[in-house]
């Protein structure tokens, strides 16, 4: 177990360090002077020439770039230039909001996926097959923020079941964290529900097409327990995979279904980062935004070497 989550960490590490080379490096792409869209249209080149100093912004890359990293290694992702506020107090009050939305996604989609993908995978071929392999390709083509907005305008502003502001604090009102999340993560679940249906339902054929399956039959192993205890185990390996790209597509269209829910979350602020130029908050989102995608694929690959022996390295 130690041997294998040291050989996961040897891949995080440079991971991470070529996104927050990534990170630092896109500042440098955007058109115009951060100190000029602070101070205004109407800012003369002395003003900005001096706020630019203040900032740091007029040292050269490479010393811009030691400093960023020195501070981050500290925990400091600095300081925004419009709020004055550092950057990680930013964060924290927005990611609660981002990360309810996503696992709450993320749930929808592991139970609509994989139910879906066993119930169609131990009937290939049959009508209830097509249905539910129809069912996923109309799922992964409705666009999310379009079914956010027909979840409120009929389950939320008609029938009054869900609140239209979907946001609570879980430490102010649990059980109405609970409810509001009830619609967004629907939203986000479908499309993400319809992929791991198709890998867990191609897996589920393939591993029920395994000689070892036969084996089991012929010594009298009831069926019950060759689909749930040997097919749906074997088959939830490539799901596994699947499932961390779900998860970094719900991040990013968690962003959209922010707008739609009302959601004070991590989407809001990189929207009004970007359009601002503050690009500490811009570069603090993105980083923290890949940082969870790494943990949660390297916590997917530990557990696909815990499913799987021969993934485990020698």
């Amino acid at each position: 177990m130690a041997k294998l989550v040291l050989y996961r960490l040897a891949f995080v590490l440079p991971q991470m360090l070529v996104v927050s080379v990534l990170v630092f490096s896109m500042t440098y792409l955007v058109p115009g002077s951060p100190a000029g869209a602070v101070l205004g249209p109407s800012a003369t080149p002395e003003a900005i020439a001096q706020v630019e100093a203040q900032l740091g912004l007029d040292a050269p890359p490479l010393q811009r770039m030691g400093e960023w990293f020195t501070a981050l290694l500290q925990g400091d992702l600095g300081t925004a230039y419009r709020s004055g506020m550092p950057v990680t107090d930013l964060i924290s009050q927005r990611l609660p909001a981002t990360l309810s939305m996503v696992v709450g996604g993320m749930l929808v989609a592991l139970l609509l996926g994989v139910g879906v993908g066993v119930l169609a995978g131990t009937r290939p071929g049959t009508k209830v097959d097509r249905l539910l392999t129809g069912g996923t390709v109309l799922g992964i083509a409705i666009p999310e923020f379009w079914l956010g907005l027909l979840l409120t305008t009929v389950f939320a502003a008609h029938l009054g079941w869900f609140p239209i502001v979907g946001w609570v604090p879980p430490s102010t009102d649990f059980l109405g964290w609970l409810h509001g999340l009830v619609l967004p993560s629907i939203t986000l679940g479908l499309t993400g529900g319809a992929i791991i249906a198709r890998q867990t339902r191609a897996a589920m054929v393939r591993s029920l097409a395994s000689p070892f399956i036969d084996t089991l039959a012929a010594a009298g192993v009831s069926r019950r327990t060759i689909l749930y205890r040997y097919g749906v185990k074997n088959a939830l390996v490539p799901v596994l995979a699947s499932a961390g790209v779900v998860f970094a597509i719900l991040i990013g269209v968690s962003f959209v279904a922010e707008k739609v829910f009302s959601f004070p979350g991590l989407g809001d602020l990189m929207l009004t980062s970007t359009i601002g130029q503050d690009f500490p908050v811009v570069q603090g989102v993105v980083l923290v935004t890949a940082a969870l995608v790494v943990a949660i694929n390297f916590v997917l690959d530990i557990s696909y070497g815990l499913i799987n022996p021969q993934a485990r390295p020698a």
